[in-house]
């Protein structure tokens, strides 16, 4: 009997825990769109991407060329300049692989490029979504944009529109989604 009151009175004391705990969530990826910053760094890591593959692309060609010009002269050579161009080759596939792997790898030129520019802001997104949940007493805020899913969410715990006034990105009654 005594396990028993004990535990109810744990369970009473856990629930009004957890009620008095505020939760919120915002939309990260809509804050992001409504920053002008935001779409020149897109613009600018579009451009970079842009040339990156132009370069790969021309790199591809010259193998291309060569493996052609290969198959047209194979006849014509003898095993050592057979084995010389087919070495050729494969060093040019290999720089191929390893500039595109340089580029766009993970931790390449365009990972970092994306990071320069989008981390700036990302980190302004936080510090105004820490002031809005420190203002509003938020214990923990979702972004219903990243990879959490929420099944549901009812608007009157959004508070993407009090991080875009912090941010000074517009008017929360201008939301459309």
């Amino acid at each position: 009997m005594r396990s028993l009151v004990v535990s109810g009175i744990l369970i009473l004391f856990g629930l009004n825990f957890v009620s008095a705990q505020k939760f919120g969530y915002i939309d990260s990826e809509f804050i992001l769109s409504k920053m002008p910053e935001y779409a020149k760094a897109q613009n600018e890591i579009e451009q970079y991407s842009a040339a990156w593959q132009k370069e790969i692309e021309e790199m591809q060609q010259k193998v291309t060329a060569l493996y052609a010009m290969y198959q047209a002269e194979q006849v014509l050579l003898t095993e050592e300049m057979r084995q010389e161009k087919q070495d050729e080759i494969k060093k040019k596939e290999t720089e191929l692989k390893e500039y595109q792997k340089k580029v766009f790898g993970f931790g390449g030129l365009f990972f970092l490029k994306k990071q320069e520019l989008i981390k700036p802001l990302q980190d302004k997104v936080f510090d105004a979504v820490s002031k809005v949940s420190k203002a509003k007493r938020l214990a923990i805020v979702f972004d219903k944009s990243a990879e959490l899913v929420m099944i549901y969410t009812d608007p009157i715990h959004d508070y993407t529109d009090f991080v875009l006034e912090e941010l000074g990105l517009g008017d929360p009654n201008d939301k459309v989604k």
